[in-house]
């Protein structure tokens, strides 16, 4: 029996009709879909004063990790910048350290903070705690470097969308447990957060072509688990997961009402609040999963983005027009 579902924002229903979808992901359908999971970077930057750095960072195993740093061109500025360290959604399996790109660097133009986004390896080629090391990695770089970056290594940022808020949330319970380095906040944007894939809402998003559907989750997860046993799943890996929630940084969590992680994202935000923590929640009537960064012209999307960005104001104790 098809379970019911939330209907579609109507500005976002019109404009996903044009939008080509599948229902499910394989390996052949992978190598099809990868060379288009990201946008080049170049055209974003036009216009902008900002200054791009690429450097390289080495994985517990050598492998190298590229890091793109993007800064504010130099003013008179006199007391260090905020950070953001941004994780590119792709359920795992797809996109680049230049995907959704965008969301941060709006934050770069209304705080005039160091972007720094990272490239790390994709499953299935890569798999279990790897991709989550591999941005650990990225964040040890950057406090080892603040001074150099010109940042302020109390308001560090980790942010991500989709599987880069899973990815975000697993490098934020990582800092807690190995004691460092200081995160100032953690913004998740329907983040991918719980390899079961049980909730409700992934069950109403399956059995048909979506953005990201059910089907095509549990193929991600499966890319990314390999061989581990449900019992074997680090809570790094996959955030819910993890019995103890306290301790975390101030956190930011959003998702639509119409996609597959709504459930295990609104769950993640109420354990937070009852381990005592700091959570802001929204849930976006009739969003579907990347409506913001897919169709950002839309008015809903502009409401998320701006309510995004209006928090992390408040975060930083920053004037946003400053």
């Amino acid at each position: 029996m098809t379970t019911a579902r939330p209907a579609l924002d109507p500005e976002l229903h019109e404009l996903l009709a044009d939008m080509p979808l599948m229902s499910q992901l394989s390996q052949e359908a992978l190598a099809q879909v990868r060379p288009f999971s990201s946008m080049p970077v170049e055209p974003l930057l036009e216009g902008r004063a900002i200054d791009r750095r690429e450097v390289t960072v080495s994985a517990p195993d050598g492998t190298p990790i590229p890091l793109s740093v993007f800064s504010p061109t130099k003013t008179d500025r006199t007391s260090a910048a905020p950070c953001v360290y941004w994780m590119h959604g792709g359920g795992m399996v797809m996109g680049d350290r230049f995907s959704q790109i965008d969301i941060p660097l709006e934050w770069l133009d209304e705080f005039g903070a160091v972007v720094v986004s990272v490239d790390y390896r994709l499953a299935p080629e890569a798999t279990g705690t790897a991709l989550v090391d591999d941005c650990y990695q990225g964040l040890l770089w950057i406090a080892e470097h603040s001074a150099e970056l010109g940042i302020d290594p109390a308001r560090i940022i980790v942010a991500g969308a989709s599987a880069g808020g899973g990815l975000a949330a697993g490098v934020t319970l990582l800092a807690r447990d190995l004691g460092t380095p200081t995160i100032a906040a953690q913004v998740l944007i329907g983040p991918m957060l719980d390899h079961r894939n049980t909730s409700t809402s992934s069950r109403q998003f399956s059995g048909g072509p979506g953005v990201w559907t059910r089907e095509m989750n549990e193929f991600g997860w499966c890319c990314l688990l390999g061989d581990l046993a449900d019992d074997e799943v680090p809570v790094y890996v996959s955030p819910a997961l993890a019995d103890d929630l306290s301790g975390l940084p101030a956190t930011y969590i959003d998702t639509g009402s119409a996609e597959v992680f709504r459930d295990e994202d609104t769950d993640y935000a109420t354990r937070i609040w009852a381990a005592g923590g700091q959570a802001e929640l929204h849930v976006w009537a009739g969003g579907f999963h990347g409506f913001d960064a897919l169709y950002p012209q839309a008015h809903i999307s502009a409401t998320a983005r701006r309510t995004r960005t209006d928090w992390l104001a408040r975060v930083l104790h920053t004037n946003p027009t400053a």
